[in-house]
């Protein structure tokens, strides 16, 4: 009876043996063959700028131009070299000292696991590194995620940053399913699995649909995946980076969104009007109705990116002595004028 019954069992063993050994040794060609991806990407793009430890943490930085600093901070899947395609680096640097970082975890800056890399940490270490470049009151630019770690930096640090231009940015704690759904990638041990298996298989079949939906709906520029490496974005260590930051995205939003009356300084927003990423009536335009001091200029025919489509009215914003300007001549735009005036002046209603 034993005998019979085990003659019965074996071949099912085998199999499930057999299947689960084969997908074993597939996970591990998998992992072999994204970590040479990501090693040759590593080499086929090395770093462009300097390096600086702050904390433990070697962040990269690209600085050009002489005279009043900016401060660029990218958003979630690129790096410091989506202000070069965007031609923003090089037209800045015609009158300013310009330094554009990869922010931890991304590009070439190191993203160490003994802290919780949230906007306020990111800001924390940012603002140490302009202390030790001499950087003193700069204009700060962030787009995306990047706005986050920029208005981070102001709350914190007041007194050191002379204006802020935010583009594309998110700062209330709506629901991201997109967050939802890369929060596992997140996890220690679980999400290193999945970055250098699934994640990294799935990332490469949908990176030039994602990069298509943030140009939306204008078309993706021909200069963009040149300039700015897939392999690069496509790295396990930058894909943690990306699904960290979403996902600190909600509770940090909500964190500072009770602070933001606390923000005295110029401030800029610039939104695509037909954002697919981040919603402007839900972000741009309510924190702008929060800041008596703040512009907002939404952009039509344009998505996410709207740096690319809308260059001249950063470096305006940028270059305008905002600063200057009478508090009581800054007021709220209306829902109206949300879809009509792209370019309002100051103090009209």
């Amino acid at each position: 009876m034993n005998r019979f019954s085990s003659s019965i069992k074996s071949p099912a063993l085998s199999r499930s043996g057999t299947i689960a050994l084969a997908a074993a040794a597939s996970a591990v060609a998998t992992a072999a063959w994204v970590e040479y991806k990501a090693r040759r990407a590593e080499r086929d793009n090395p770093p462009a700028g300097d390096f600086i430890d702050i904390d433990g943490v070697d962040l990269h930085y690209v600085e050009a131009g002489e005279g009043p600093p900016v401060v660029l901070l990218h958003g979630n899947a690129v790096t410091h070299a989506d202000f070069i395609a965007s031609g923003m680096m090089d037209r800045l640097a015609r009158n300013h000292r310009v330094i554009a970082f990869d922010r931890p975890g991304f590009g070439h800056s190191s993203r160490p696991r003994d802290r919780l890399w949230t906007p306020a940490a990111q800001a924390d270490l940012l603002r140490a590194a302009l202390e030790r470049l001499g950087v003193e009151r700069p204009v700060v630019v962030g787009h995306s995620m990047g706005t986050m770690v920029a208005v981070a930096m102001a709350l914190a640090y007041p007194d050191n940053v002379r204006s802020l231009v935010l583009i594309g940015g998110y700062y209330y704690p709506n629901l991201r399913v997109d967050a939802l759904l890369t929060a596992p990638v997140a996890l220690p041990v679980l999400g290193d699995v999945m970055r250098y298996t699934v994640t990294a298989v799935s990332g490469r079949l949908m990176l030039k649909k994602m990069a298509e939906s943030m140009f939306s709906p204008r078309e993706l520029p021909g200069n963009f995946f040149p300039i700015i490496s897939r392999e690069m974005m496509l790295r396990p260590g930058q894909l943690r980076a990306n699904a960290e930051d979403a996902a600190f995205m909600m509770p940090a939003a909500n964190a500072m969104s009770k602070r933001y009356k606390e923000l005295t300084l110029p401030v800029t927003l610039i939104n695509g009007e037909d954002d697919l990423v981040i919603e402007s009536k839900d972000h741009s335009a309510r924190l702008h109705g929060e800041l008596p001091q703040s512009e907002l200029f939404l952009v039509p025919g344009v998505g996410h990116m709207a740096h690319y489509a809308a260059l001249d009215r950063v470096v305006n914003a940028i270059d305008t002595p905002l600063h200057a300007v009478p508090l009581d001549h800054f007021t709220s735009m209306t829902e109206d004028d949300l879809t009509l005036d792209t370019e309002p002046e100051m103090g009209r209603r």
